[in-house]
């Protein structure tokens, strides 16, 4: 065994771009799982580069993966993680659509406080995103 290719392999595996490309080709595979771990753990390498649009995009795309996997709890938590982060960072139309996505997994597990709650979040970020025109 050669120890100085490991921290390369690990480097390699660790290159978000690299994740973010295997976990849409896996997303669009079908392969829904895989590519939810991977879109999660890209998004936390992309936060930790400070690349908060991509780091919101990738937890929104494990949240589609979970809706697609019928993990509405999960899929929901990460909507909202991406929303939350797109607000912070600026992102508001990003993170409105977030929003209305984990809206609708809150429907789905028929969690009316939730989807009560979430929607008066969309209502002030589209105010918001108005008042900005």
């Amino acid at each position: 065994m050669n120890v100085m290719s490991e921290p390369v392999e690990t480097k390699e595996r660790e290159d978000p771009v690299r994740m973010h490309k295997e976990a849409g080709t896996l997303f669009d595979a079908g392969k829904f799982k895989e590519a939810r771990d991977i879109f999660k753990r890209t998004a936390e390498l992309y936060h930790k580069a400070q690349n908060y649009f991509d780091s919101t995009s990738m937890l929104y795309k494990a949240g589609e993966a979970s809706f697609a996997l019928k993990e509405y709890e999960e899929a929901a938590a990460d909507f909202q993680k991406s929303a939350e982060l797109s607000f912070q960072k600026g992102f508001d139309r990003f993170g409105l659509s977030a929003l209305e996505y984990a809206r609708d997994a809150y429907r789905t597990l028929n969690d009316k406080e939730k989807v009560e709650e979430t929607e008066k979040k969309i209502k002030e970020a589209k105010k918001k995103l108005e008042e900005a025109f």
